[in-house]
């Protein structure tokens, strides 16, 4: 950490409307060159890379974690082995003298007002401006996948709930009012989205990812960038590549991956979010990856990530990252190695604070062990950023916007609140209601018993800050208007009697409750037993960054729990507030019904209330398969005819229920299929259409799926994959017409030569409700030569709704 708070460092008390650098010598020499944004920018980019010292270049190569280790005896980690990185780094004034390339987490490191917040972060800014001979400011990033992770900002669902509502709309509107939100407090960057496919739900971070098909993560990964961008805010693309299938889903272990795995299931999602969304930022991945370290991977990062899918943003560490290729990989023997290597691979910028891209890597360029050359090719990525985002222009104001306008600072506005609402409400996912007991018809007494029935942290996952930062500071209030599951059903059931008992601890084996619990369960006419997670970061919960579990039970006793209660008699509504689905075998069909929530925010509470008493119809589907039992090793829906259930195997991974499953209160009828062809060239287009009707009595959603199955091909394929889907609002009785453009690159793989090829012959497709669940059927034939395809794909599928009469 530095030696000065920041709002004492240099510049802090100086006036917004003061010139940045009108008092440095030469400032006025610099105007007209390449502070001038009439100029093409990569004309002034050159020209700064000429005008820079070796130390002022390598200094726009690294950020600065200028709160790191503060706090209550520092505080626990936020990033992993934080603690282990938090040496004192120079004097303030010392450490940005040759500038600084980025600020680390103003907002989001420890509890600050908003106003207060913005303030520090201009008077920083202006403190490195005036600082430093070039005045150059820094870009300021902060982490934002559940909305901005600061306090008392809207907390949004996780992004496995995004998955559930198949809603890229919504997505991409929440996006953007975070972008709105981060471009008005002065911040450049968002560490998001999580583009890592669901591979093994045992892996903490599961809760980050959007699911288990790379189609759905591409397609709502793509519309959060297009949403965060569109507000000018640099989006990161994490993690590059193979994070999620780290052995047995622990986190950072070694990814034994093969290549066309990687390249079929989990690239698809950053490609689509480059090409499709415009991504400016990608943050490579931890884990090795058929041994090699992403951060150390020029193969990776610069072969196939800049020469082949053309990208020509700016790389950045994963906190640590950079280090790490020395401390736990073991590639490099020390920081000057570590940094050499991550500088040769394509790693431009090091996260979150400075330790090996600065004087280590300082004395290797004066020793010629590593070119300068690299370090100007990263310098010119960080600086064309830089110019884009308006930070190299001659009279650029550290004052943002929010301070400018004068007006109050309101980080859970209600059009985001509302936004959060509509997100939360179609990710509710209604999984089984075998005797129709949902909606409940105005209960007289209703127990809600269970850990997570009356705590608002349930509702969020490990990178919301009151999980992420807040549990830290028990002292400072959560900052937001949260109300829990059983406040909300106590609103949404005013005339019932609503009994609660904990029953037991989220994860301590911890009976003492269980009699509480089946006392209230039996003097009621229905049971909402609430379960699930409680996520964290680092083995401080059940689900979050370095949170994963050894099998796929519920945490501690809750199991038991639930077994127990199911004995009572009394009809038991299951609620599951978790970061990952788990085992459900032993309670499907047993339940009276069971509802998924996917870690559903600041107004799940509201939502889930709203499912179970009907005013909200049910519309969320299944990202990932739910399994049937704990052990193993968890298999998502995208297996091969041999990765199913046969007698070949005792084992049957048959999931509980599959990919793409969620029930609602209304009935649809899928019927006309009509496909423009029973031949599909290679090289061509496919119409696919089928109608929905809504032949029940209430207003509903539907999820229209689209799967492609290859019965023959030249290497094993999934049984099928999700080639399309479009949700569509359906009144009582109404229906829509449902149309899919397939071009034949969506039935492209990676073959034996691990190129990615079309091959002719029969595929098969399927237009249903969800993976297993296939109501219309048709068999094609693609035609013409086999054909190669390259990273200029066709890699989504364009869909329209049209309501018919």
């Amino acid at each position: 950490m530095t030696d000065q708070p920041l709002a004492d460092r240099p510049g802090a008390d100086r006036p917004g409307a003061d010139r940045p650098g009108a008092d440095r010598p030469g400032a006025d020499g610099w105007a007209g060159t390449w502070r001038d944004p009439s100029r093409p920018l990569a004309e002034r980019v050159r020209e700064l890379v000429a005008e820079m010292t070796l130390e002022e270049k390598v200094a726009q190569l690294y950020g600065v974690w200028t709160t790191i280790g503060e706090g209550p005896d520092g505080g626990a980690d936020v990033a992993p082995n934080q603690h282990e990185f938090s040496e004192p780094l120079p004097p303030w004034e010392e450490l940005t003298r040759p500038g600084l390339g980025q600020l680390t987490r103003v907002f989001g490191t420890v509890p600050v007002e908003p106003l207060t917040g913005a303030r520090v972060l201009a008077s920083t800014q202006r403190g490195i401006v005036e600082g430093s001979r070039l005045g150059i400011p820094a870009i300021a990033h902060e982490e934002c996948l559940t909305g901005l992770a600061a306090w008392q900002a809207t907390v949004f669902p996780t992004p496995l709930a995004w998955g559930a509502t198949f809603d890229p709309a919504v997505v991409q509107e929440m996006a953007a009012g975070i972008g709105a939100l981060m471009r008005r407090i002065g911040v450049h960057q968002g560490l998001a989205p999580v583009l890592d496919v669901t591979v093994d739900a045992r892996w903490g971070r599961t809760e980050e990812t959007i699911g288990e098909d790379p189609h759905l993560v591409a397609t709502l990964g793509s519309a959060y960038v297009r949403g965060l961008e569109g507000t000018g805010v640099v989006a990161t693309l994490k993690h590059f590549a193979g994070y999620s299938a780290s052995g047995a889903g622990r986190n950072h272990a070694p990814v034994r991956l093969g290549p066309r795995e990687l390249a079929d299931l989990l690239l698809p999602p950053f490609e689509a979010a480059l090409r499709e969304g415009g991504a400016r930022s990608v943050m490579h991945s931890y884990a090795a990856v058929d041994g090699v370290p992403p951060a150390a991977d020029p193969t990776l990062l610069t072969g196939l990530l800049r020469d082949t899918l053309g990208f020509d943003g700016v790389v950045v560490a994963d906190y640590f990252g950079v280090s790490f290729l020395e401390t736990t990989q073991h590639v490099a023997g020390s920081p000057g190695e570590a940094a050499a290597l991550a500088l040769a691979a394509g790693v431009d910028v090091e996260l979150p604070t400075v330790r090996c891209y600065g004087t280590p890597l300082l004395e290797r360029i004066r020793s010629g062990e590593v070119p300068e050359a690299l370090v100007d090719r990263a310098l010119e990525r960080v600086l064309r950023q830089k110019g884009e985002l308006g930070l190299l222009d001659a009279g650029w104001d550290p004052e943002p916007e929010a301070l400018r306008s004068g007006e109050p600072l309101d980080f859970d506005p209600p059009h985001l609140r509302e936004l959060a609402r509509v997100l939360a409400e179609r990710s509710v996912v209604l999984l089984d209601n075998p005797r129709g007991v949902l909606p409940l018809a105005a209960p007289r007494r209703v127990a809600v018993v269970g850990p997570c029935a009356d705590e608002v942290l349930s509702l969020m996952g490990c990178y919301a800050f009151p999980n992420h930062v807040g549990v830290q500071h028990p002292d400072v209030p959560l900052g937001l208007e949260v109300p829990t599951l059983l406040d909300a059903l106590r609103a949404e059931f005013p005339d019932a009697e609503v009994r609660t008992a904990l029953g037991c601890p989220v994860q301590e084996a911890d009976r003492s409750g269980f009699d509480a619990a089946l006392a209230a369960a039996r003097d009621a006419d229905v049971c909402v037993a609430v379960v699930g997670d409680s996520s964290g970061l680092f083995g401080r919960g059940t689900s979050g960054e370095g949170c994963d579990a050894a099998d796929l039970r519920l945490p501690g006793v809750q199991g038991e729990l639930l077994d127990a209660l199911l004995g009572t008699g009394t009809p038991v509504v299951v609620v599951l507030l978790t970061g990952r689905p788990y085992a459900l075998g032993g309670v499907a069909g047993r339940a009276a019904a069971i509802v998924q929530a996917f870690f559903p925010g600041e107004e799940g509470a509201g939502a889930v209330a709203g499912v179970l008493s009907g005013r909200v119809d049910p519309s969320g589907r299944l990202p990932v398969s739910v399994p049937h039992g704990p052990g193993g090793s968890p298999a998502t829906y995208l297996a091969p005819t041999l990765g199913r259930a046969g007698g070949i195997s005792s084992a049957d991974p048959t999931p509980a229920f599959p990919f793409g499953h969620g029930l609602g209160y209304t009935t649809v009828e899928y019927s006309g299929l009509e496909v423009s062809g029973e031949q599909w060239p290679t090289d061509g287009e496919l119409a696919v259409s089928c109608t929905v009707r809504n032949t029940g009595g209430r207003d509903g959603a539907e999820v229209v799926q689209l799967y492609l199955s290859d019965p023959v091909a030249s290497v094993v394929q999934p049984l099928r994959r999700l080639v399309g889907f479009a949700r569509v609002e359906l009144a009582a009785g109404a229906a829509a017409r449902v149309s899919f453009r397939l071009h034949a690159d969506r039935a492209s793989f990676t073959g034996r030569d691990l190129r990615r090829v079309v091959e002719a012959g029969e595929v098969q497709l399927a237009v249903g409700a969800s993976s297993e669940d296939l109501r219309l059927r048709a068999t094609v034939t693609l035609t013409g030569p086999d054909r190669v395809v390259g990273a200029d794909r066709v890699l989504s599928t364009p869909v329209t709704v049209e309501p018919l009469g």
